[in-house]
């Protein structure tokens, strides 16, 4: 693969990086996209209300002119943030990426080179990695399981339409957000659903594929999601309130697919035996910790 720092980007590309969180791994996050293969992108920092302007000022001194900073005037919170990143997008195509993770230096012209030959895509779901909170490599449960239940890529690449795509989700949520290439024109006609904030990357994919759309997944390993007990998903994880919403976020999509005759996805999201697995697994760990009580209501959550 062509690795010239001048290489040329056919498929115009927004990163939405919607922050608030470790300024050091932000500082990461936007040095990787800064060493793209591809030099043409624009990167857009949606900072919410974050308590110092550090983020501000480094920004301001890298002084790359492909680099926009907005400030929001109050804390939106994730889901909010996110719904604002993507009024905010111009290109064609754009990624949200988290304020934590990293592109590898060809991811780019990875998603540039899929979106090229897939005129019919939705969404991109190329290769990944997880690393922890130091950026070393990792595999915890959860990283295993999604690995277990991505589709098998034969030839290193696959497409997913409509009913196709979610029966593959609602196996479990093998996909990961901050490293996917959207349409912005599929994205800003459905919207994030604001009530299942934890699952804002799930609700966006099944409701494409409830509108007959595409999703393209790939082998090549052009993304490190970094994975740590900070997150906001391991953080409504302890609360159970990550379970809780999807538990009436799995009803609801039941529902819809049912409506449609997918049976299979529909009885597939009930079962929901992935999402079970990792609340006791979360279970388990708070119980390790010595939070009993804590440990208790997460598994009333795993056999409602």
């Amino acid at each position: 693969m062509n690795t010239d720092s001048r290489i040329k980007n056919t498929v115009p590309i927004d990163i939405m990086l919607p922050f608030y969180g470790d300024v050091d791994l932000f500082k990461a996050a936007v040095t990787s996209v800064r060493a793209q293969t591809i030099r043409e992108w624009r990167l857009v920092v949606v900072d919410d209300l974050y308590p110092s302007e550090e983020p501000a000022r480094w920004l301001a001194e890298l002084a790359d002119p492909r680099i926009v900073y907005v400030r929001n005037e109050a804390n939106l919170g994730v889901a909010s943030n996110f719904a604002k990143c993507v009024t905010l997008v111009e290109a064609e195509w754009f990624v949200m990426m988290g304020g934590d993770d990293l592109m590898l230096p060809e991811y780019l012209h990875h998603v540039a080179e899929v979106a090229s030959a897939h005129s019919e895509a939705d969404v991109i779901q190329p290769g990944v990695h997880v690393i922890d909170a130091s950026g070393r490599r990792s595999l915890p449960l959860a990283d295993r399981i999604k690995r277990m239940i991505r589709p098998r890529l034969p030839s290193g690449e696959a497409t997913l339409r409509g009913h196709t795509m979610a029966k593959s989700l609602a196996r479990g949520d093998w996909a990961y957000f901050p490293s996917m290439l959207w349409r912005s024109s599929t994205v800003k006609s459905i919207g994030f659903r604001p009530d299942y904030d934890i699952a804002l990357d799930l609700g966006l994919l099944f409701d494409i594929a409830l509108r007959n759309g595409t999703m393209v997944v790939t082998d090549e390993d052009v993304f490190a999601y970094r994975r740590h007990g900070d997150s906001v998903s391991s953080a409504e994880a302890d609360t159970g309130e990550r379970f809780r919403q999807e538990s009436r976020f799995f009803a609801e999509f039941a529902d819809s697919f049912d409506r449609l005759g997918w049976r299979d996805a529909a009885a597939r999201v009930r079962r929901r035996p992935i999402a079970r697995l990792h609340i006791v697994a979360s279970a388990a760990a708070l119980l390790l910790r010595g939070r009993l009580r804590s440990s208790v209501r997460l598994l009333v959550e795993a056999v409602r």
